[in-house]
């Protein structure tokens, strides 16, 4: 049989376990654990307002109303987008976020009208003008509950 003697033993198991102590926090940071953020990399709030589900309704109207009137060229149909380009001026100014989120409703309602019309029909004529309703309903109840 074999003997060992304890007195030896204990300075290793000081030794081992101070070892354990000191880099048990660097072990446990890991290695996929990203280093903090920089200042310039901290992303701004995202601010929201009341309004921002009908702001982003009316951002797809517009989208929907620009594409069915370019479609079936009517006169001043840029002047949908230009009033959506106004819209992000005013609203989203250095909230890159919500213009992201309003161009993103805008897109979807121009995608939306094009994979259905390829060509200006009766039926496009009808729902332009139904969009165009909408968003004049959108935009007074914007104005008349959240404008100033």
């Amino acid at each position: 049989m074999l003997s060992v003697s304890t007195v030896s033993m204990i300075p290793v198991r000081r030794v081992f376990l101070s070892l354990l102590v000191l880099a048990g926090p660097t072990m446990a940071q890991g290695k996929n654990t990203p280093p903090p953020p920089q200042e310039d990399e901290i992303a701004p709030p995202i601010v929201s307002v009341p309004y921002d589900d009908k702001l982003a309704r009316f951002a797809e109207v517009l989208g929907s109303v620009h594409y069915l009137r370019t479609l079936c060229k009517a006169a001043g149909g840029d002047e949908w987008r230009n009033g959506m380009l106004q819209l992000l001026d005013s609203e989203t100014g250095n909230e890159p976020q919500r213009k992201e989120k309003l161009t993103a409703a805008f897109n979807r309602g121009y995608r939306a009208f094009a994979s259905v019309y390829t060509d200006c029909t009766p039926a496009a004529i009808v729902a332009e003008e139904r969009y165009r309703n909408e968003g004049a309903t959108l935009a007074t109840e914007i104005t008349s509950r959240f404008g100033n």
